[in-house]
């Protein structure tokens, strides 16, 4: 069973997380000849705050 982990950054609507779900889950199925029901997709949304870029956290960017 694949289990894909997305990591991004907060403050994306709902509708484009659940279009990554799809694309992903349809790439994966695609790719590896896998059922779609056997593939899982977690999405983790990181505050800005936690996310650094060049040692400054992108909520100061």
């Amino acid at each position: 069973m694949p289990i894909i982990n997305v990591q991004i950054l907060e403050g994306r609507p709902k509708e484009k997380i659940e279009e990554v779900i799809h694309n992903i889950t349809n790439t994966v199925s695609e790719t590896l000849d896998a059922p779609k029901e056997n593939i899982r997709v977690i999405v983790t949304e990181i505050p800005k705050s936690h996310w650094g870029i060049a040692g400054v956290p992108v909520s100061k960017k």
